[in-house]
């Protein structure tokens, strides 16, 4: 009995020394109300595509954002919200809630449609910066559910959920018109 006794001890001994060695390595959990730092890389990220190089003379920074959309018109548009929607990936995963996450991709879909307008939509780009935006939203809402959504964040999102409707609605409208418009001349 002393020696099962003493390989009980033993086993668990073992067990508290694993679970010990596996706390040191765990990700450090998140506590609910306390900000959380974004990843570094996706700090460097928004920096890059927002504000990466000082204007000489001038206090404005400028982005890859408007620089690609004026380089390369709407492809370099086309790149930059790609890079955008990593950071839309990086909040999913700190559990921001849904109505954030709706809003982050409204400022990337306005940034990537408006921005694609050549000229105008590159200084459009270079004020909106769509990117700092998000590391914003990401940075006040991460890991804490219990954050609520403001009302301008509701706001927004039903209002691009409304013109995104109403974008799908208009060719139709247009094209029962154009229709109607045709058979009265020819009938």
């Amino acid at each position: 009995m002393t020696k099962a006794k003493t390989e009980s001890d033993t086993d668990e001994t073992e067990s508290r020394a694993k679970r010990a060695e596996h706390a040191e390595h765990a990700e450090p959990e998140r506590v609910v109300g306390r900000a959380v730092s974004v990843p570094d890389w996706a700090r460097q990220l928004s920096r890059l595509l927002d504000g990466a190089i000082t204007i000489p003379g001038t206090s404005f920074k400028i982005g890859l954002d408007p620089v690609l959309g004026l380089l390369l018109p709407e492809l370099g548009d086309v790149l930059t919200a790609g890079l955008s929607l990593t950071l839309l990936g990086v909040a999913w995963k700190e559990r921001v809630p849904k109505i954030v996450l709706g809003r982050m991709l409204v400022n990337i879909l306005v940034d990537a449609l408006l921005g694609a307008i050549p000229v105008i939509g590159d200084v459009f780009d270079f004020a909106f910066r769509a990117n700092e935006r998000n590391l914003a939203l990401i940075e006040r809402h991460r890991g804490d559910l219990s954050q609520k959504p403001t009302w301008g964040d509701r706001i927004v999102v039903v209002g691009a959920f409304s013109l995104a409707l109403l974008a799908l609605a208009t060719p139709i409208v247009v094209g029962i018109l154009l229709f109607r418009w045709l058979f009265t001349r020819l009938g």
